[in-house]
Formats: structure tokens, sequence, C-alpha cells
């Protein structure tokens, strides 16, 4: 049963999913003494949930783009500022926005940032430290930004906004709880919908459709069928005896639901049993080193130990991340595996609020792509484990 959730915005500072201070803390630890935050996911989350639905999917407009920026002048919260779209005002009318300086003026990359760059000048920063997202500043907004304050020094904030994100509220929990409920749901009305016959990019448009339903925003399908180990849309067909593995990622309200689930057409057989259940030992294995204090070292050297034990450990494969707004966040736990980053965070202790994705991935050259992926919160004494159900194989008897 679908439980009403509604989305994330905060009418006041008390609401937001960070404090202040903790903010303070990151900039200075940084050495900065601002930031113009600009990706959709670290401005929805500095504003306290909110994101304006006209740019949700695009953002392009005219021959410029939506560029929103969150501005925070460290220990003067009273002059944090949010630099918006003209069309955003009928937001502030309908539910007034909790920051001093809301600015609904611009329609560009350009035009908001030299804005920007003006605003941190009357804020005395004309030649202060200013920490960007460089990976979502484009460079006509850069070139804006500078040129409004050439004695300013702009640095990386990345990292600072990644580690503030890593410690999720009650709130972004019950979000991420909620949203994980709805994918494996999604993913069960999706196999037993599906029969004979029934090709892939049928099977992930049913599902599009299922998580649809249930009020997600539909993000990916990955899909394999049979012995293949293709996860693209394409006309093949689901026949009796093969596998499915479906991994799809839903957003609810900003919050990334991802996970992967297994089902057979027709009942599985002894070595599907016995294959899915090779996979199901490492899951097992790395969750039981997952409580606060414990590392994510610890974590992958437990799953990688039980994967080797097992007869298919060359075509097997574990890998554990960080998830929350994005798919990949804090703690990074794992070096280039597969994702271009370095496992920096491999031996900071767990602590409660942190959100984990735990996947372990079986390749085998006959039965196909054998996987689950799970989502654990760590929580006080322990963790918990999102949509625990249907973890085994899903039986399509169409």
């Amino acid at each position: 049963m679908k439980h009403d959730i509604g989305p994330l915005r905060a009418a006041s500072p008390a609401e937001l999913p960070y404090s202040f201070g903790a903010l303070d803390k990151a900039l200075e630890e940084a050495g900065l003494d601002a930031l113009v935050a600009t990706s959709k996911h670290n401005v929805r989350y500095l504003l306290g949930g909110y994101q304006f639905i006209f740019f949700a999917a695009m953002d392009a407009i005219g021959r410029s783009r939506y560029l929103p920026a969150f501005v925070y002048v460290r220990g003067q919260a009273d002059k944090t500022g949010y630099f918006a779209n003209k069309m955003e005002i009928h937001e502030h009318r309908s539910a007034p926005f909790w920051v001093p300086e809301f600015r609904p003026e611009f329609w560009g990359s350009v035009d908001a940032m030299e804005a920007v760059g003006q605003y941190l000048q009357d804020c005395g920063l004309a030649s202060g430290k200013i920490g960007i997202e460089p990976g979502f500043m484009p460079k006509d907004g850069y070139d804006a930004l500078a040129g409004a304050i050439p004695q300013a020094r702009i640095a990386d904030a990345s990292m600072t906004l990644t580690r503030l994100r890593m410690i999720k509220s009650t709130n972004e929990l019950d979000l991420l709880r909620e949203a994980t409920s709805r994918i494996d749901q999604s993913m069960v009305a999706t196999i037993r919908a599906s029969g004979e016959g029934s090709t892939k990019n049928r099977i992930i448009e049913t599902l599009r459709q299922e998580e649809t339903a249930r009020e997600l925003a539909f993000e990916y399908c990955l899909l394999t069928l049979g012995d293949s180990h293709v996860r693209s849309g394409s006309d093949q067909a689901w026949a009796r005896g093969e596998v499915l593995s479906i991994d799809s990622g839903g957003n609810l309200h900003g919050y990334i639901g991802d996970i992967c689930r297994m089902g057979v057409l027709g009942e599985p057989d002894a070595e599907l049993e016995d294959l899915l259940a090779e996979v199901e030992a490492v899951q097992q294995a790395a969750f039981a080193r997952i409580a606060p204090g414990r590392t994510g070292a610890e974590m992958i050297a437990a799953g990688e130990a039980e994967l080797k034990r097992g007869p298919n450990a060359a075509c097997n494969d574990f890998f554990a991340h960080g998830m929350g707004l994005i798919t990949h966040e804090a703690p990074f736990l794992m070096t280039n595996h597969p994702v271009a980053y370095d496992g920096i965070d491999a031996d900071r202790p767990f602590a409660p609020g942190m959100v984990l994705s735990v996947e372990t991935t079986m390749q085998h050259p006959k039965r196909g792509f054998i996987k689950l992926e799970d989502t654990v919160i760590i929580a006080e004494g322990g963790h918990e484990l999102l949509g625990p159900d249907n973890r085994g194989w899903i039986v399509s008897e169409r």
C-alpha cells in the first residue's frame, strides 16, 4: 500500500536538513568565506527540498540555461540568498522562501552570475575566497562571476557540500525508505505482468508505468534477459526458464531509490537457486559489518572474502557506495570500482544517518546476469535494510 509522503520544502531554517553551524564549520575547514551552489541537487538540499518544477527535466531556455544559485556567507546566515528564474516569483507567492535575499530576476547563466558577483561585493567579499561547484558551473557563468569579483579567489567546494549531505535527516531517510519500497513494488508488478515473448523494451516501459503510477520519477532501468549480460533495451524476448535482472533508479521528491531484483519465467531450477544464494551470501556477509563505528573497509573485506569462497568467484563482483540525492555520494568506499573516484572514506567510521548501496553481481557464462543491490541505512546499534522483501526469485507464470 502506498503511503502519502510529500516533498520536502523548508518554510524556515529550523526545517532544513542541516544546520547553519554545520555549514559554517564546513566552510571554515575548507577556508571558504562564502559559497555559491549551482547544482540542482545541492541547491535543492540547501534550500530545504525545493526545486522549480519548470526546469526539473531540462536546463535550456532561449539562448542560455537555467542556473539557480544558492549564496551563503560564512557566519552570516541573515545574508543567505537564492538567485532564481523570474517565473519563481509565483512559487514565492504560493509558499514564501525562507531565504532573506530572494532574487527571482534571471533568464540565463550570465545575468544570474553577474548578480551573484555583485551581491558578494555588496557583502564585503570582493577579495574573499568563494567556493563554487566547477562541474555545475558553465563557462560563461564562471566568466561572469569571476569578472564581477576579479580580486576574489574562486575554489572548488564540491567535496565540502558532499560531506555536508553525508548524514541524512529523519525526513530524508523517510523519503529514501519510501522510494525503495515503491521501486520494489514496481519491480514485482512488472515481472509478474511480463511473460514469454515480452521484449526488453516492453518490460522497461512497463516498469516506467508502474513507477510513475506510484508517483516516482522514472530515471532508468538496466535490464538483462537469459544468458546475455547486455543491460540496454532491445527487442530481445523473454523465454521460459530464463532469468531477468531488473535494476532501476526511481526518484521520490529528489531522493533516489536504487535496487536490483531477480525474476525468472517459470519456477527456478536448483542451479538458479544456488547461484542466487551465492550472491545473497556475499550481501549478508557485508551487511554483518554495517554498524556505527565499523568501516567501509571492514564491510568490503567481509563481502570480498565471502565472494572468494563461492564456486563462481571468477565471475562475481562486489561493490558498495554512498547514495541519497544522487546515486554516488559520500561515503566514497571503493576506488574506480567501477565509477571513477577514490575510495577516500573506506576507513571512516560509519555513523547513524549514512546511507549505502551494497551490490553483488554475478555474470554467469550460461545463466546470465544475477545480481542483488540493496539500500542500507546505518542506524543506532546496527543497520536497516530497505525493501527487504522480494529479494529471492520473483516468478512469472505468464
